[in-house]
């Protein structure tokens, strides 16, 4: 099975944005915390995205990897740096982890493609 992340990272933007009408409290306070944990401060977006990725690596959540290799990408990540956070990933959750490292290259791979 082949995840199409550029595609899936869409298809997930628009469900999330049905959840905004349909629990428009907890999406609120959701993304006001999303926000505020994101932005720039003693680390950068670029860095807190690539943490954010890690963790979703060894989380085994396909759309983090879908959101988060794409914003680390948008935030100036080299692929370099997102191959170190993969590698870090698989040091923290073992062979699960290395699973959804797999899935994260590809992403990394296709949104450098679609990004060109």
């Amino acid at each position: 099975m082949t995840t199409n992340y550029p595609e899936y990272r869409a298809h997930l933007q628009g469900l999330i944005g049905r959840l905004r009408v349909r629990i428009p409290g907890v999406m609120k306070g959701f993304g006001q915390l999303h926000q505020e944990s994101m932005k720039a401060g003693a680390l950068s977006e670029k860095h807190k995205e690539l943490m954010a990725l890690g963790i979703g690596i060894a989380s085994r959540c396909d759309g983090c990897i879908a959101f988060h290799t794409h914003e680390a990408l948008a935030h100036g990540a080299s692929a370099d740096e997102i191959g170190e956070t993969i590698g870090l990933a698989i040091s923290m959750g073992g062979g699960p982890a290395l699973m959804y490292a797999a899935h994260a290259l590809e992403a990394l791979e296709q949104f450098e493609r679609s990004l060109a």
